[in-house]
Protein backbone atom coordinates (compact mmCIF):
# COMPACT_ATOMS: atom_id res chain seq x y z
CA UNK A 1 0.00 0.00 0.00
CA UNK A 2 1.38 3.41 -0.98
CA UNK A 3 2.36 5.78 1.81
CA UNK A 4 0.56 9.11 1.87
CA UNK A 5 2.76 12.16 1.38
CA UNK A 6 1.74 15.16 3.45
CA UNK A 7 1.25 18.25 1.30
CA UNK A 8 0.44 21.80 2.30
CA UNK A 9 -2.17 23.68 0.33
CA UNK A 10 -0.89 25.59 -2.71
CA UNK A 11 -2.53 26.95 -5.82
CA UNK A 12 0.38 27.70 -8.19
CA UNK A 13 1.01 24.19 -9.59
CA UNK A 14 -0.77 24.71 -12.91
CA UNK A 15 0.71 28.22 -13.29
CA UNK A 16 4.20 26.78 -12.90
CA UNK A 17 3.49 24.20 -15.63
CA UNK A 18 2.26 26.96 -17.94
CA UNK A 19 5.36 29.08 -17.23
CA UNK A 20 7.61 26.11 -17.92
CA UNK A 21 5.88 25.38 -21.23
CA UNK A 22 6.07 29.03 -22.26
CA UNK A 23 9.79 28.98 -21.47
CA UNK A 24 10.33 25.82 -23.52
CA UNK A 25 8.54 27.38 -26.48
CA UNK A 26 10.20 30.80 -26.27
CA UNK A 27 13.73 29.86 -25.22
CA UNK A 28 14.13 26.34 -26.60
CA UNK A 29 11.89 26.64 -29.65
CA UNK A 30 9.97 23.45 -28.87
CA UNK A 31 7.14 22.62 -31.24
CA UNK A 32 3.49 22.36 -30.25
CA UNK A 33 3.72 18.60 -30.81
CA UNK A 34 6.54 18.29 -28.26
CA UNK A 35 4.80 20.58 -25.77
CA UNK A 36 1.61 18.52 -26.05
CA UNK A 37 3.62 15.35 -25.32
CA UNK A 38 5.18 17.01 -22.26
CA UNK A 39 1.75 18.15 -21.09
CA UNK A 40 0.47 14.56 -21.28
CA UNK A 41 3.50 13.38 -19.30
CA UNK A 42 2.83 15.89 -16.52
CA UNK A 43 -0.85 14.99 -16.55
CA UNK A 44 0.12 11.36 -15.91
CA UNK A 45 2.38 12.48 -13.07
CA UNK A 46 -0.29 14.63 -11.42
CA UNK A 47 -2.75 11.75 -11.77
CA UNK A 48 -0.29 9.62 -9.82
CA UNK A 49 0.07 12.37 -7.22
CA UNK A 50 -3.68 12.35 -6.74
CA UNK A 51 -3.40 8.70 -5.73
CA UNK A 52 -0.95 9.44 -2.94
CA UNK A 53 -2.16 12.87 -1.85
CA UNK A 54 -5.36 14.82 -1.90
CA UNK A 55 -3.67 17.96 -3.20
CA UNK A 56 -0.54 17.86 -5.41
CA UNK A 57 0.66 21.36 -4.44
CA UNK A 58 3.71 22.95 -5.99
CA UNK A 59 5.70 23.99 -2.92
CA UNK A 60 5.29 20.59 -1.34
CA UNK A 61 6.91 18.78 -4.24
CA UNK A 62 10.02 19.39 -2.17
CA UNK A 63 8.84 16.58 0.13
CA UNK A 64 8.95 13.94 -2.59
CA UNK A 65 11.66 11.36 -2.04
CA UNK A 66 13.48 9.00 -4.39
CA UNK A 67 11.13 6.18 -3.39
CA UNK A 68 8.13 8.28 -4.47
CA UNK A 69 9.53 8.79 -7.97
CA UNK A 70 10.39 5.09 -8.17
CA UNK A 71 6.86 4.28 -7.11
CA UNK A 72 5.62 6.41 -10.02
CA UNK A 73 7.88 4.51 -12.44
CA UNK A 74 6.60 1.20 -11.08
CA UNK A 75 3.03 2.44 -11.61
CA UNK A 76 3.84 3.16 -15.25
CA UNK A 77 5.47 -0.24 -15.72
CA UNK A 78 2.37 -2.06 -14.44
CA UNK A 79 0.42 -0.42 -17.27
CA UNK A 80 2.74 -2.03 -19.86
CA UNK A 81 3.95 1.36 -21.06
CA UNK A 82 6.97 1.02 -23.36
CA UNK A 83 10.37 1.70 -21.86
CA UNK A 84 11.00 4.48 -24.37
CA UNK A 85 7.81 6.25 -23.21
CA UNK A 86 8.74 5.83 -19.55
CA UNK A 87 12.20 7.26 -20.31
CA UNK A 88 10.59 10.30 -21.94
CA UNK A 89 8.27 10.82 -18.96
CA UNK A 90 11.27 10.76 -16.60
CA UNK A 91 13.07 13.22 -18.87
CA UNK A 92 10.00 15.47 -18.75
CA UNK A 93 9.95 15.41 -14.95
CA UNK A 94 13.67 16.18 -14.75
CA UNK A 95 13.23 19.14 -17.07
CA UNK A 96 10.26 20.42 -15.06
CA UNK A 97 12.01 20.08 -11.69
CA UNK A 98 15.14 21.72 -13.10
CA UNK A 99 12.98 24.68 -14.18
CA UNK A 100 11.36 24.84 -10.74
CA UNK A 101 14.75 24.76 -9.06
CA UNK A 102 16.24 27.43 -11.35
CA UNK A 103 13.33 29.75 -10.59
CA UNK A 104 13.45 29.06 -6.84
CA UNK A 105 9.97 27.54 -6.86
CA UNK A 106 10.92 24.06 -5.67
CA UNK A 107 14.21 22.72 -4.32
CA UNK A 108 14.30 18.96 -4.73
CA UNK A 109 17.20 16.95 -6.13
CA UNK A 110 15.62 13.51 -5.61
CA UNK A 111 14.55 13.22 -9.25
CA UNK A 112 18.17 13.70 -10.38
CA UNK A 113 19.21 10.27 -9.09
CA UNK A 114 16.43 8.48 -10.96
CA UNK A 115 17.64 6.59 -14.03
CA UNK A 116 15.51 5.79 -17.02
CA UNK A 117 14.90 2.09 -17.73
CA UNK A 118 17.27 0.64 -20.29
CA UNK A 119 15.53 0.83 -23.63
CA UNK A 120 15.18 -2.13 -25.90
CA UNK A 121 17.38 -1.61 -28.93
CA UNK A 122 15.11 -0.88 -31.87
CA UNK A 123 16.84 -0.53 -35.21
CA UNK A 124 15.41 1.78 -37.88
CA UNK A 125 13.60 -0.19 -40.57
CA UNK A 126 14.45 0.80 -44.13
CA UNK A 127 13.27 -0.41 -47.52
CA UNK A 128 15.61 -2.16 -49.90
CA UNK A 129 16.80 0.17 -52.67
CA UNK A 130 14.91 -1.92 -55.25
CA UNK A 131 11.72 -1.70 -53.18
CA UNK A 132 12.06 2.07 -52.97
CA UNK A 133 12.40 2.51 -56.74
CA UNK A 134 9.59 0.03 -57.40
CA UNK A 135 7.36 2.05 -55.09
CA UNK A 136 8.04 5.30 -56.94
CA UNK A 137 7.52 3.65 -60.34
CA UNK A 138 4.25 2.14 -59.12
CA UNK A 139 2.94 5.49 -57.91
CA UNK A 140 3.69 7.15 -61.26
CA UNK A 141 2.17 4.33 -63.30
CA UNK A 142 -0.89 3.62 -61.13
CA UNK A 143 -2.13 6.89 -59.71
CA UNK A 144 -2.05 9.06 -62.80
CA UNK A 145 -2.02 12.82 -63.17
CA UNK A 146 -4.58 13.96 -60.61
CA UNK A 147 -3.02 16.97 -58.85
CA UNK A 148 -3.26 15.32 -55.43
CA UNK A 149 -1.38 12.25 -56.68
CA UNK A 150 1.29 14.52 -58.17
CA UNK A 151 1.48 16.24 -54.78
CA UNK A 152 1.89 12.95 -52.93
CA UNK A 153 4.66 11.82 -55.28
CA UNK A 154 6.46 15.13 -54.67
CA UNK A 155 6.20 14.62 -50.91
CA UNK A 156 7.40 11.00 -51.02
CA UNK A 157 10.34 12.04 -53.19
CA UNK A 158 11.12 14.84 -50.74
CA UNK A 159 11.07 12.44 -47.78
CA UNK A 160 13.41 9.96 -49.44
CA UNK A 161 15.48 12.39 -51.51
CA UNK A 162 16.24 14.77 -48.62
CA UNK A 163 15.74 12.55 -45.56
CA UNK A 164 13.04 14.77 -44.07
CA UNK A 165 10.60 14.08 -41.28
CA UNK A 166 6.96 14.28 -42.44
CA UNK A 167 6.44 17.43 -40.35
CA UNK A 168 9.46 19.04 -42.03
CA UNK A 169 8.29 18.11 -45.54
CA UNK A 170 4.81 19.51 -44.96
CA UNK A 171 6.22 22.77 -43.59
CA UNK A 172 8.36 23.50 -46.68
CA UNK A 173 7.57 26.92 -48.15
CA UNK A 174 8.30 28.20 -51.63
CA UNK A 175 10.72 30.66 -50.08
CA UNK A 176 12.76 27.70 -48.82
CA UNK A 177 13.41 26.78 -52.46
CA UNK A 178 14.92 30.12 -53.49
CA UNK A 179 18.26 28.37 -54.03
CA UNK A 180 17.30 25.45 -56.24
CA UNK A 181 20.37 23.43 -55.31
CA UNK A 182 19.77 23.40 -51.56
CA UNK A 183 16.76 23.26 -49.25
CA UNK A 184 16.65 25.11 -45.94
CA UNK A 185 14.88 23.07 -43.27
CA UNK A 186 13.85 24.03 -39.76
CA UNK A 187 13.78 20.82 -37.71
CA UNK A 188 13.37 19.85 -34.07
CA UNK A 189 14.02 22.66 -31.61
CA UNK A 190 13.81 25.12 -34.52
CA UNK A 191 17.32 24.03 -35.52
CA UNK A 192 18.06 24.95 -39.13
CA UNK A 193 19.97 22.75 -41.55
CA UNK A 194 20.73 22.76 -45.25
CA UNK A 195 20.21 19.66 -47.40
CA UNK A 196 21.07 19.22 -51.09
CA UNK A 197 18.09 19.32 -53.43
CA UNK A 198 18.27 16.59 -56.05
CA UNK A 199 17.00 17.46 -59.57
CA UNK A 200 14.30 14.75 -59.41
CA UNK A 201 12.99 16.19 -56.14
CA UNK A 202 12.85 19.70 -57.61
CA UNK A 203 11.24 18.36 -60.79
CA UNK A 204 8.42 16.66 -58.84
CA UNK A 205 7.84 19.76 -56.72
CA UNK A 206 7.59 21.92 -59.86
CA UNK A 207 5.12 19.42 -61.35
CA UNK A 208 2.99 19.68 -58.21
CA UNK A 209 3.06 23.50 -58.21
CA UNK A 210 1.98 23.51 -61.86
CA UNK A 211 -0.87 21.05 -61.25
CA UNK A 212 -2.14 22.52 -57.96
CA UNK A 213 -5.45 24.39 -58.55
CA UNK A 214 -4.87 26.74 -55.58
CA UNK A 215 -2.68 29.78 -55.13
CA UNK A 216 0.48 28.72 -53.28
CA UNK A 217 1.73 31.57 -51.09
CA UNK A 218 5.50 31.94 -50.93
CA UNK A 219 5.68 32.33 -47.15
CA UNK A 220 3.24 29.54 -46.22
CA UNK A 221 3.49 25.72 -46.45
CA UNK A 222 3.24 24.81 -50.12
CA UNK A 223 1.61 21.39 -49.84
CA UNK A 224 -2.15 21.90 -49.72
CA UNK A 225 -5.13 19.67 -49.03
CA UNK A 226 -8.19 19.06 -51.19
CA UNK A 227 -9.80 22.31 -50.00
CA UNK A 228 -6.73 24.46 -50.32
CA UNK A 229 -5.75 24.45 -46.65
CA UNK A 230 -2.57 23.05 -45.09
CA UNK A 231 -2.18 19.33 -45.77
CA UNK A 232 -2.89 17.01 -42.85
CA UNK A 233 -0.05 14.47 -42.41
CA UNK A 234 -2.66 11.76 -41.89
CA UNK A 235 -3.48 12.02 -45.63
CA UNK A 236 0.08 11.04 -46.51
CA UNK A 237 0.13 8.29 -43.89
CA UNK A 238 -3.05 6.76 -45.33
CA UNK A 239 -1.71 6.98 -48.88
CA UNK A 240 1.52 5.19 -48.05
CA UNK A 241 -0.43 2.55 -46.10
CA UNK A 242 -2.54 1.94 -49.20
CA UNK A 243 0.56 1.60 -51.40
CA UNK A 244 2.17 -0.72 -48.85
CA UNK A 245 -0.79 -3.10 -49.00
CA UNK A 246 -0.99 -2.98 -52.79
CA UNK A 247 2.70 -3.80 -53.21
CA UNK A 248 2.89 -6.20 -50.25
CA UNK A 249 5.68 -4.16 -48.70
CA UNK A 250 6.75 -4.51 -45.03
CA UNK A 251 4.40 -3.24 -42.31
CA UNK A 252 7.21 -0.94 -41.22
CA UNK A 253 6.72 1.23 -44.33
CA UNK A 254 5.59 4.63 -43.10
CA UNK A 255 6.51 8.17 -44.18
CA UNK A 256 9.27 8.08 -41.56
CA UNK A 257 10.62 4.83 -43.04
CA UNK A 258 11.52 6.80 -46.18
CA UNK A 259 13.77 8.97 -44.01
CA UNK A 260 15.31 5.81 -42.55
CA UNK A 261 15.81 4.48 -46.08
CA UNK A 262 17.54 7.73 -47.09
CA UNK A 263 20.00 7.37 -44.19
CA UNK A 264 20.58 3.63 -44.58
CA UNK A 265 21.17 3.81 -48.33
CA UNK A 266 23.56 6.77 -48.08
CA UNK A 267 25.57 5.07 -45.33
CA UNK A 268 25.79 1.90 -47.43
CA UNK A 269 27.24 3.99 -50.25
CA UNK A 270 30.00 5.30 -48.00
CA UNK A 271 28.61 8.58 -46.67
CA UNK A 272 30.53 9.86 -43.65
CA UNK A 273 28.64 9.45 -40.37
CA UNK A 274 29.18 13.09 -39.38
CA UNK A 275 27.88 14.28 -42.74
CA UNK A 276 24.84 12.04 -42.34
CA UNK A 277 24.24 13.51 -38.88
CA UNK A 278 24.13 17.00 -40.42
CA UNK A 279 21.81 15.90 -43.23
CA UNK A 280 19.37 14.30 -40.77
CA UNK A 281 19.56 17.15 -38.25
CA UNK A 282 20.43 14.87 -35.33
CA UNK A 283 21.62 16.70 -32.22
CA UNK A 284 23.68 13.68 -31.13
CA UNK A 285 25.94 11.46 -33.21
CA UNK A 286 24.79 8.46 -31.15
CA UNK A 287 21.35 8.79 -32.76
CA UNK A 288 22.90 8.60 -36.24
CA UNK A 289 25.05 5.62 -35.26
CA UNK A 290 21.93 3.46 -35.12
CA UNK A 291 22.22 3.21 -38.90
CA UNK A 292 25.64 1.60 -38.52
CA UNK A 293 23.90 -1.11 -36.49
CA UNK A 294 21.43 -1.56 -39.35
CA UNK A 295 24.35 -2.14 -41.71
CA UNK A 296 25.86 -4.71 -39.37
CA UNK A 297 22.56 -6.60 -39.07
CA UNK A 298 22.17 -6.61 -42.86
CA UNK A 299 25.74 -7.83 -43.29
CA UNK A 300 25.16 -10.66 -40.80
CA UNK A 301 22.04 -11.80 -42.66
CA UNK A 302 23.85 -11.79 -46.01
CA UNK A 303 26.80 -13.61 -44.48
CA UNK A 304 24.69 -16.42 -43.02
CA UNK A 305 22.71 -16.70 -46.23
CA UNK A 306 25.76 -16.91 -48.51
CA UNK A 307 28.61 -18.57 -46.59
CA UNK A 308 29.27 -22.16 -47.71
CA UNK A 309 29.65 -23.40 -44.14
CA UNK A 310 26.05 -22.36 -43.42
CA UNK A 311 24.93 -24.82 -46.10
CA UNK A 312 26.67 -27.82 -44.52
Amino acid sequence: MKSKIEYQVATDFSQAITSWQNWLQAERGYSKHTLDAYARDLHDFTTFLNLITSSPALKNLEKMEVRDFRSYISELATKNIEKSSIARKISTLKSFFKFLNKNNLVKNSAISVISAPRRNKVLPKALEISETFNMFDYIKETYGTDWQNIRDLAIFTLLYGCGLRISEALSVKENDLSNQEFLKIKGKGQKERIVPLLPIVLENIKAYKKACPYNIKKDEPMFLGARGDSLNPRIIQRKIQKIRLELNLPDSLTPHALRHSFATHLLAEGTDLRALQELLGHASLSTTQRYTDVQIETLKKEYHKAHPLEKE
